[in-house]
């Protein structure tokens, strides 16, 4: 069995951004280092927040990312490191460079998932948010990745510039030889929600187009033997909302330190957590973690407070929709080919 990232109940990922350099400019990055810092930690550093997160859950899994993690020279050491730790899994997410010969300074047994990032099924599409020539590299980054015996995830963040486009994704999944396929929905954080032509055409796409097009596209990429994860993102307003901050174990850990337990505060001095002297500690004063209990009629209180533009006025005194916990997700497998609540996040490979 083959473990990755896991957005179920009882669940514990590492997302650990070892840098935020990058070399592309993708229109929507919702890396800010203005809150996240600039540095690139060293080896050592690494190794002790790694220890200091492994012995917090029996099995979490670890995800490097960046910036682009590949640029860090010394990722394939932290990938030793961790796998010494105990990490149930190890991916790395990558833009699809793969820069400093990282598949030949791993093995396939060092890492469960190379996650490659693309934004479209064909340059035209995927380029204008991602860079020039990133549609090429990705998809060559992925056959590299398949011909070294890599298991391949691929990410597709849905906006209003590609959802349109996001049925067409199967067929090249299928054809690329990827293993799973997470869609996810673009966050409205980042330094990008400053530029407000940006978050026009960028922006979160409505109700009805997600309901009508995301569950459409995952049963067709599970009937091409593919796992798929998706965000439920809109609840019924009978439905019972859940926060992964009270059921679930996330820490999103930042170069100067900072650690959140929820990605849509990241953009605010909200972390519950940061690093200090070596050692993790709460913060003081009012966070994201006093907030995580907060039940209230929209359902994630986050968005409520954050991104309040994601929600529908409600009409005669009742809301429409709840917004779900973008960190639960749904999961189609091969097998069922129908959203189901994956309680353990493994898939049979």
């Amino acid at each position: 069995m083959r473990k990755t990232v896991a957005f179920t109940r009882q669940s514990a990922n590492v997302f650990f951004h070892i840098l935020t350099r990058c070399n592309l400019r993708c229109r929507h990055c919702y890396i800010n280092p203005n809150q996240h810092g600039h540095t690139t930690l060293d080896i050592d550093t690494i190794d002790r927040w790694l220890a200091i997160f492994a012995g917090r859950h029996p099995s979490p899994n670890v995800i490097f990312l960046g910036g682009e993690p590949t640029l860090h020279p010394d990722l394939a050491i932290a990938v030793k490191r961790a796998r010494k730790l105990g990490y149930a899994s190890v991916t790395i997410d990558t833009n699809g460079y793969l820069f400093n010969d990282i598949l030949d300074r791993v093995t396939p047994e060092e890492v469960d998932f190379f996650s490659f990032s693309l934004d479209g099924p064909s340059p035209s599409i995927n380029d204008p948010l991602r860079g020039e020539g990133s549609f090429k590299q990705c998809t060559q980054g992925i056959a590299a990745a398949k011909r070294r015996g890599f298991a391949v995830s691929l990410i597709y963040t849905v906006s209003r510039a590609n959802i349109d486009h996001l049925q067409r994704m199967p067929s090249l999944l299928a054809e690329l030889g990827v293993d799973r396929f997470f869609i996810q929905v673009i966050g409205v954080r980042g330094q990008w929600i400053e530029d407000e032509l940006r978050l026009e055409t960028l922006s979160q796409v409505e109700r009805d187009a997600w309901l009508e097009i995301v569950p459409k596209t995952a049963k067709a990429a599970a009937r091409q033997g593919i796992t798929v994860t998706f965000p439920t993102v809109f609840l019924e307003p009978d439905e019972p909302f859940e926060c992964a901050g009270v059921v679930a174990d996330n820490y999103f850990i930042f170069p100067n330190g900072r650690v959140y337990r929820c990605p849509l505060c990241e953009d605010y001095p909200l972390h519950s957590l940061e690093i200090r002297g070596g050692r993790l500690v709460e913060t003081a004063g009012i966070n994201e973690a006093d907030l995580f209990p907060l039940l209230i009629p929209e359902g994630c209180v986050m968005n409520r407070i954050i991104q309040p533009r994601n929600l529908s006025p409600a009409k005669d005194g009742k809301l429409l929709y709840k917004i779900a916990c973008c960190m639960l997700k749904e999961e189609v497998t091969p097998r069922l080919q129908k959203p189901e609540a994956s309680e353990s996040g493994i898939t049979e490979e």
